[in-house]
């Protein structure tokens, strides 16, 4: 769908483009202005007691958002949640709105992080690639549910990932043991308990990642499905973690929706594939 009119009475009327920002106190700032973000529905009236000192994005009239779905705007554009009770979006990410640009409604997905390292559970090490997979994966529209460290074991790999496919979480992300050591052991476990291989995902990191590093082809990195949760494994730097993320992110939501039988409301196919 598109977004049809930016309605913002404080800013002068009508906008055709607005950068939106968090403001901080889980609301949101419309170019420079701290304004609640609300929405209406083509041909629905817009009330002046309830929308004059906001910004409104008027979507079209099939649009439905319920609490805790997201709003992702176009490339570069920004990402939003309604938040029911405020009647309002919350900003999730800072980017533009635009009139006639591409949106999808996301429902969000339940999402677990699990960081596989001897040093971090034992706590001689702090974990910073767990944080930004749940980061990074929040602006995909996955809310996390789970968080653990365990050792390079896989048992003890196989029982969280086992134990969270049972709970029904969508999406579940590892991030550590996918190096040539004796002790990486991440994909193994992972294969041991799949129902699928998805090869597709450490093709594309070990791909996207040699721009960084000649290096990239030695990571194991991987991706299986158990039931209806889909299973990454990333490596265990921060960074590293993050530009797999990247390499992946385009399919990630789409790969998710797909196995579990969800589709993005008024999503639409704007890449052809």
């Amino acid at each position: 769908m598109r977004i049809l009119r930016l309605y913002a009475p404080s800013l002068g009327g009508e906008q055709t483009l607005c950068c939106v920002q968090a403001d901080g106190s889980g609301g949101g700032c419309v170019n420079g202005v701290e304004l609640p973000l609300r929405f209406a529905r083509a041909g629905e009236p817009i009330a002046a007691e309830k929308f004059a000192g906001a910004m409104t994005l008027v979507l079209p009239s099939e649009a439905s958002v319920e609490e805790g779905d997201f709003l992702s705007v176009g490339e570069g554009g920004a990402l939003l949640r309604w938040n029911a009770a405020g009647e309002k979006f919350i900003v999730c990410a800072a980017g533009f709105l635009g009139v006639s640009q591409f949106a999808e409604i996301w429902k969000p997905l339940r999402s677990a992080v699990l960081t596989v390292s001897d040093k971090g559970s034992r706590g001689e090490r702090v974990d910073t690639a767990g944080p930004e997979l749940e980061r990074l994966a929040f602006l995909q529209g996955c809310v996390t549910e789970e968080r653990k460290i365990v050792p390079d074991d896989p048992d003890a790999i196989r029982e969280a990932v086992c134990a969270w496919a049972a709970k029904g979480i969508n999406l579940i992300l590892t991030t550590g043991g996918t190096g040539l050591s004796p002790r990486d052991n991440t994909p193994e476990a992972l294969l041991s308990i799949a129902d699928k291989f998805v090869p597709g995902f450490g093709e594309m990191m070990r791909m996207q990642t040699l721009k960084y590093t000649p290096r990239a082809f030695l990571t194991r990195s991987l991706a299986v499905v158990r039931g209806a949760s889909l299973i990454i494994a990333f490596p265990g730097s921060r960074r590293g973690a993050s530009q797999c993320f990247e390499a992946v992110s385009g399919g990630l939501r789409h790969a998710v929706e797909t196995l579990i039988g969800a589709s993005s409301e008024c999503g639409g196919n704007r890449s052809g594939a």
